[in-house]
């Protein structure tokens, strides 16, 4: 995520986004990606914004690299949980066959539509032959900014899957889920399993 914007806005609101509590849906999906990979794997917050998911993996037993565009956040996350978080974004992804499990909940959608297929096939080297993805995203369609300025990218279901798989990623799961943003719309969220060809 490169957007002055969007990254402005969690500079200023990153305690009260920290705060937030991740329900019932996020803590059983969590477990799911968690359960998919090896005892004692290793795995990547891809965006982990405020750190719960980093922090979660950790107490089960994972080896996690965190990773986050927003000094504050990062800061935030370090603050709360005591992990390690590095500050840099989708694009500084260079690690080849690193991760077991890579875990990029509701952080990818900030990118731009035209950098999301890089971004996937850096996703994809980055993971170990078998690793597992797991993503969030917001449907729709194109490209906008929400009530508080943040940059989205919506996709459909049909068209994210196919960019996975041009990625190299094959989709295993798929679950829909209404919800509510921090800006207080609602929206329909797009969750999905995908692992790399071992």
């Amino acid at each position: 995520m490169s957007d002055a914007d969007t990254l402005a806005v969690y500079a200023a609101r990153a305690e009260a986004y920290s705060a937030i509590h991740h329900g019932r849906v996020a803590q059983d999906r969590l477990a799911a990606f968690i359960a998919r990979l090896p005892a004692g794997g290793t795995a990547l917050d891809l965006g982990c914004g405020p750190g719960w998911a980093a922090a979660g993996m950790a107490a089960a037993g994972l080896c996690v690299s965190a990773l986050d565009a927003c000094p504050e956040m990062a800061a935030a996350a370090r603050a709360r949980y005591g992990i390690k978080v590095e500050v840099a974004g989708f694009a500084d992804l260079q690690a080849e066959a690193a991760f077991d499990g890579i875990w990029a909940h509701f952080s990818l959608l900030h990118a731009p539509r035209a950098a999301l297929p890089a971004h996937l096939a850096a996703i994809a080297r980055a993971l170990r032959p078998g690793g597992v993805f797991a993503v969030a995203m917001k449907q729709g369609d194109g490209e906008a900014r929400d009530r508080l300025g943040r940059f989205y990218t919506y996709v459909t279901p049909k068209g994210f899957r196919a960019e996975l798989e041009r990625a190299g990623l094959t989709v295993e799961a798929e679950e829909t889920e209404p919800g509510t943003g921090f800006d207080g719309s609602p929206f329909a969220s797009l969750y999905l399993l995908a692992r790399r060809a071992g």
